[in-house]
C-alpha cells in the first residue's frame, strides 16, 4: 500500500458500504463511477480547480468515462482511489483512476474520464487557465 500512496500523491480513501454490493456479493460496477467522481472532486479541490467556478462560470464537465474491472471488491473494505493526469490539451485533459483495495492489498479497478473545461455562462468550451495547467502538469503521467 505504501508504494501505491507514493505513486499517487493525490488519492482518496473511500469506505465500501454494505449497500454498494449487488446480488453477486461484490461492489456493483456502477458504484465505481461514484468512487471516480468522489476522487475527481477531491482532486479538483486539492488543486483549487473549483474555486473560481462561482465567479468565472468556467468549470469541468465529463465527456467520457471508462472502467476496467480487474478484481471484485466486497464489504468490509476501504479503497484508495489514486488520480493521475495525461493528454493535457488547451481545453481538456484525461484523468486516470486506480482503485486499490486495502483488504486485498492490490489494485482492483482502473478507470478514466475525459474532462473538458466549459463556460456555463456562454455554453461553450473554455481554455484551461495557466494556474490549472501548472497544477495538472504536476500530476501528469507525461511529466
Amino acid at each position: 500500500m505504501q508504494s501505491f500512496i507514493e505513486q499517487y500523491p493525490i488519492h482518496t480513501a473511500i469506505n465500501v458500504a454494505w449497500g454498494e454490493m449487488d446480488a453477486l456479493q461484490h461492489v456493483n460496477n456502477v458504484v465505481y463511477f461514484r468512487y471516480f467522481e468522489t476522487a475527481r472532486i477531491d482532486f479538483f479541490n486539492q488543486i483549487n480547480l473549483l474555486n473560481d467556478l462561482q465567479t468565472t462560470g468556467i468549470g469541468p464537465v465529463i465527456s467520457e468515462n471508462n472502467a476496467r474491472y480487474k478484481r471484485p471488491v466486497r464489504f468490509p473494505d476501504t479503497v484508495l482511489v489514486g488520480v493521475t493526469i495525461s493528454d493535457i490539451q488547451k481545453d481538456r485533459f484525461m484523468m486516470h483512476y486506480s482503485v486499490f483495495s486495502q483488504a486485498q492489498n492490490t489494485l482492483t479497478t482502473l478507470g478514466s474520464s475525459q474532462v473538458v473545461m466549459f463556460n456555463f455562462k456562454t455554453g461553450k468550451k473554455a481554455q484551461l487557465s495557466e494556474p490549472l495547467l501548472a497544477a495538472l502538469h504536476k500530476y501528469s503521467q507525461e511529466s
